[in-house]
């Protein structure tokens, strides 16, 4: 396994504010850093947003304000979003933010320099909302499916990034696993887009038509294309233009993981390698792809009013009951249907009854019968218990199994209640102190095993079981 590791998440356009969909992937990000730091590794965590194109220059227009205004507000959003459901990133990448657009134009010119990049007029059918061309078998009775728009008809001159002559390669990397995609099914669904007779990627736009974004360099009347733009997030951030030695680091020497949903599959696992490859610079390492979910069988917009923004679920569920229900809803890699009521459910059983019941439960137990519980020693046969529970959780998260290892945890939990139900330490029989003892350590580790998911909270069990803090409920049942 790696020592060192760059973790990041997909930039998030700033045409919306924080929803589910950006906190689901976010999390999952965060749990797997912590869970990596926790293990002895150096990461680096990056997050952040994307603010260029049409669509972001059309919006602010609406609302009466400059790109760069609305820019600043909506980024300000995801970023107090993100602290108050506990995401602690190492650096927060804006596209509008000097560096960036600094490593936009250095690397346009490593390609240009390669001779990777040529000129052409294009003619094509163009989706504002999703801010990319579209084909004829993508549309949906002449709509978008994604947007329900026609999209509009585009004839331009653009740059040009040469692809089709990497595609073998990347085929080979992808099949040969030295750009690992998990879960299966996105694998097999890169390798099917290869198949596809894909073109060379047009990398810019006319200014005049898209108005906001990084002026291509050499060419005042072009600009970079918003996904050519935003790719470049992930090792502008870590001083492509602006710092050799923590580039070296972060990128060049670290094991590279970029968690994306499936809709971002085709930029990430075929034109970013593409860029890479073009300009000679090492490539990621995995992609850690999640599915779509639905929102009360639903899928999740505006029109329906559907949309779910993390606030409501903190003020609801708490920061760490927030992180613990969204994560627990479904395996990562597979889709899902998120429901309130389902979530109601799931965190007084869980969480209020569950996890919290057990930990009053044991620790008045303790205290009733003035148990000691600075030296806690358990029997050779409990802790037998924890570790094939342990081995478990972490076999499964390094290998992004959020969902299946709080499974885990929470068998151990259930563990407990059956061996106190069982023993009866509250009959103070002569082996009371020993069940008491027992119980104490499977807290210990259930805090720990928690920390990546809940860190609040897993806190507050290791203080309360070290009398630091008052014994009292962890989660209010709702």
């Amino acid at each position: 396994m790696a020592k060192s590791f760059l973790i990041t998440t997909p930039i998030y356009y700033v045409n919306d504010e924080p929803h589910l969909g950006h906190a689901f992937t976010t999390l999952a990000a965060d749990v797997y850093t912590r869970f990596l730091k926790n293990q002895g590794k150096k990461v680096f965590f990056l997050t952040g947003t994307d603010e260029h194109g049409l669509k972001i220059a059309e919006i602010a227009e609406e609302k009466g304000k400059n790109p760069k205004e609305f820019c600043d507000e909506i980024s300000e959003k995801f970023k107090k979003t993100w602290k108050e459901l506990l995401i602690e990133y190492d650096f927060f990448v804006r596209t509008t933010d000097e560096y960036h657009e600094l490593a936009v134009k250095k690397f346009i010119e490593i390609l240009k320099k390669k001779n990777q990049i040529y000129q052409k007029e294009y003619k094509g059918l163009y989706c504002v909302g999703c801010e990319k061309f579209l084909t004829e078998k993508e549309l949906e009775n002449g709509l978008c499916p994604a947007h329900r728009k026609a999209p509009q008809k585009v004839k331009e001159k653009n740059y040009f990034l040469k692809v089709k002559d990497k595609l073998s390669k990347i085929k080979s990397l992808i099949e040969k696993d030295k750009l690992k995609i998990f879960p299966e099914f996105a694998k097999k669904e890169a390798l099917g887009l290869l198949k596809q007779s894909l073109d060379d990627l047009s990398i810019s736009r006319e200014k005049e038509r898209v108005k906001w974004g990084i002026e291509f360099p050499g060419d005042k009347t072009q600009l970079v294309y918003v996904w050519f733009d935003a790719l470049i997030n992930y090792i502008s951030a870590v001083g492509f233009a602006t710092n050799k030695k923590k580039f070296e680091r972060w990128w060049k020497k670290s094991f590279v993981i970029h968690f994306i949903g499936k809709d971002i599959l085709k930029f990430h696992a075929i034109f970013w390698p593409a860029m890479l490859i073009s300009a000679k610079i090492k490539i990621p390492n995995q992609l850690a792809v999640h599915g779509f979910f639905t929102v009360e069988g639903q899928k999740m917009s505006k029109s329906l009013g559907n949309v779910i923004r993390p606030k409501e679920l903190i003020e609801k569920f708490g920061s760490d009951g927030t992180r613990y229900l969204i994560l627990s809803q479904f395996p990562f890699g597979e889709d899902g249907d998120i429901r309130i009521s389902k979530l109601i459910e799931k965190y007084n059983a869980d969480l209020a009854f569950g996890l919290g019941n057990l930990v009053l439960r044991v620790l008045n137990l303790a205290k009733k019968q003035n148990i000691s519980l600075r030296k806690i020693v358990a029997q050779k046969s409990i802790e037998n218990e924890v570790k094939k529970r342990k081995n478990n959780y972490q076999k499964l998260l390094i290998n992004f199994g959020f969902f299946e290892s709080l499974k885990e945890i929470w068998d151990l939990i259930h563990f407990c209640d059956k061996y106190i139900d069982k023993e009866k330490p509250w009959e103070k029989k002569e082996n009371s102190k020993k069940v008491i003892l027992n119980l104490v350590f499977c807290l210990k580790e259930i805090s720990r095993m928690l920390l990546p998911f809940c860190p609040q909270k897993s806190k507050e069990i290791q203080e309360q079981i070290e009398g630091k803090r008052k014994l009292e409920p962890l989660f209010k049942k709702i």
